[in-house]
């Protein structure tokens, strides 16, 4: 739940930087536009002036060739097309569009986790556990499995750790004192893909507590078993 809580924190401050990133795209878009039009502007009139020079001096060259249509924007783009004259560079960067001013990069949506813990964000929702609370030689009935299948599992990585420690001592390397990922990966070769260390890691309090007191170990097992209660309630006490 903490590892969830970060990510999505790192991800909500990635989103804002991102979207402060476009905000300034945006102003100084605008502001560049702005600056653009000031420049046409100055453009048009400088030109305007120069057509009313080689008006005196030169009317005949600077005369249209057919009568302008006052209701088409006809004559407005001739203007237009004078106002490029001036110096190069002037006008050569293109306008933003409108549509292109307002749209902004998709956003990803985070996505939503799928296991809680209890109590996190108001949901008091158990974690699902692959096992059930039995006695002890009692065997389960149905899709999960029983204390004493769990229980076993970790004598089967004791084995599987003899068998780590033993090739390490022929091949004259550094001996693993305790289950690790070595001996997870060793059990993953030799088929047994279903011992996992988040499973043991879970439960391996449960199972210390079976090798040093037996007996208490047995008597919670069957209270719980009386009970109904889950295997988490059984881990938690």
């Amino acid at each position: 739940g903490l590892k969830s809580a970060i990510r999505a924190e790192k991800k909500r401050q990635e989103e804002d930087m991102e979207r402060q990133r476009l905000q300034l795209l945006a102003t100084s878009s605008k502001k560049h536009k702005s600056d653009e039009s000031g420049m046409v502007v100055t453009s048009l009139e400088g030109t305007r002036e120069q057509r009313g020079d080689n008006v005196m001096m030169f009317p005949e060259a600077v005369a249209p060739n057919a009568p302008l249509n006052l209701n088409s924007k006809d004559h407005v783009q001739q203007e237009h097309s004078h106002a490029q004259i001036g110096p190069p560079g002037l006008l050569a960067l293109p306008e933003p569009s409108s549509d292109n001013e307002g749209h902004k990069l998709p956003r990803k949506k985070p996505k939503r986790r799928l296991l809680r813990e209890p109590g996190e964000d108001g949901d008091d929702r158990t974690r699902e556990h692959p096992f059930i609370v039995t006695e002890p030689g009692e065997v389960a009935r149905g899709k999960k499995n029983g204390l004493d299948y769990l229980f076993d599992l970790y004598e089967q990585c004791a084995r599987f750790l003899d068998e780590v420690q033993q090739m390490a001592r022929e091949r004259g390397e550094k001996c693993p004192t305790k289950v690790t990922n070595q001996v997870f990966r060793h059990a993953k070769l030799k088929g047994a893909s279903y011992i996992n260390k988040p499973k043991m890691r879970h439960y391996v309090h449960c199972y210390a507590l079976h090798c040093l007191d037996k007996e208490k170990s047995n008597f919670l097992r069957k209270q719980f078993k009386e009970r109904g209660e889950n295997v988490g309630a059984w881990r938690q006490a």
